[in-house]
């Protein structure tokens, strides 16, 4: 039989190695789940391999957008500095067009091509809803350039 002291002992040795497991189980999980960001300057200057689950941000570059071979959309984002030639074979969000913001998630294929699986189109910094916007007018504090809120709009603000 045992004593009570190497009983004890045992314990907090099988502790230790259940707590051990539970740790670096957890750690494995969270290394699956980060997605990291980068610009396309980013991924020429240190490309994150073709394991790496990444997110893509920059402005989808003119006259760029087409259909690849496999009938998926071919794209290149680039933040003015460098390009990442992007394929998508998802449907594209409305706001998605040339010279538009866009973050894509997703990952290098071995020829370079970044496999999206998620694409994010984004407004530009300007953007106003058009009812946000008619209630600032209505209120006398509308700064917005361009077009009047009630000229953005379709006339029906609900």
């Amino acid at each position: 039989m045992m004593r009570h002291r190497n009983r004890r002992l045992a314990t907090i040795a099988a502790s230790a190695i259940v707590l051990v497991v539970a740790v670096g189980l957890g750690l494995m999980a969270l290394r699956s789940a980060v997605v990291f960001f980068y610009s396309p300057s980013e991924i020429a200057a240190e490309h994150p391999g073709i394991e790496a689950r990444i997110r893509v941000g920059g402005l989808v570059l003119e006259e760029s957008v087409g259909e690849a071979a496999s009938g998926a959309t071919r794209f290149v984002i680039t933040d003015r500095v460098e390009n990442v030639q992007v394929e998508y074979a998802g449907l594209l969000p409305d706001l998605f067009r040339e010279g538009q913001g866009v973050v894509v998630e997703g990952r290098f294929a071995a020829d370079g091509v970044l496999q999206a699986r998620t694409v994010l189109a984004k407004h530009d910094e300007t953007y106003m809803p058009p009812e946000v916007a008619e209630a600032l007018r209505e209120a006398g504090v509308w700064q917005g350039e361009g077009e009047t809120p009630s000229a953005a709009g379709d006339g029906d603000s609900r």
